[in-house]
């Protein structure tokens, strides 16, 4: 029996939730059991990219916005550590891989797929008499985070079409669905 040529590409804490920002509440993990069974069934290999948050803050970040992250820094750090996983890509597809998806991650300002995280954040929190005001700034949009953004124009530079979806922990059947229609 031949093995399957496909895999799939996951945003860095859909395996590992840790990496995201400290939560100063009880918020369980995704049970994403279903999901990696599915993979395995159906012999999809998985590639984690790595967490451009992290490699750039670190594990003790506060949370960000979109706009925060909308810097030639920040957006030059994202091309950065893509590279090494767009050129295995490109090495996957010259031997007759299929690359089913990039799954990002809903509502991320980095991640995002079709969701991300917008508002006016910033400045100095502690001399801020209009704190309230720009917390009431933060909601999710329908738009792309930067990473997503920036493997999207890579991927693009290189002539590769891959479709991106994005995982909501809170909707796993959705993700499932997706999936299996991507299958």
């Amino acid at each position: 029996m031949e093995c399957k040529n496909r895999l799939i590409i996951l945003a860095h804490c859909f395996l590992n939730e840790k990496s995201k920002v400290k939560k100063y509440c009880i918020d369980h993990d995704a049970n994403i059991e279903e999901v990696l069974k599915i993979l395995l069934d159906n012999e999809i290999g998985m590639i984690q990219l790595p967490c451009p948050e992290i490699t750039c803050y670190g594990l003790r970040r506060w949370g960000h916005v979109k706009e925060q992250f909308c810097t030639p820094n920040y957006r030059k750090h994202c091309r950065k550590i893509f590279e090494i996983y767009l050129e295995q890509i490109q090495e996957y597809i010259k031997n007759d891989y299929e690359i089913i998806a990039i799954v990002g991650i809903e509502g991320s300002p980095s991640c995002g797929v079709n969701k991300t995280c917008s508002g006016e954040w910033g400045g100095e929190i502690s001399s801020n008499s209009n704190l309230n005001k720009i917390l009431s700034t933060i909601r999710e949009i329908e738009d792309k985070g930067v990473f997503i953004e920036e493997i999207g124009k890579m991927m693009k530079e290189n002539g590769i079409n891959v479709p991106f979806i994005d995982f909501n922990k809170n909707d796993i059947k959705g993700f499932i669905e997706k999936l299996k229609a991507i299958l």
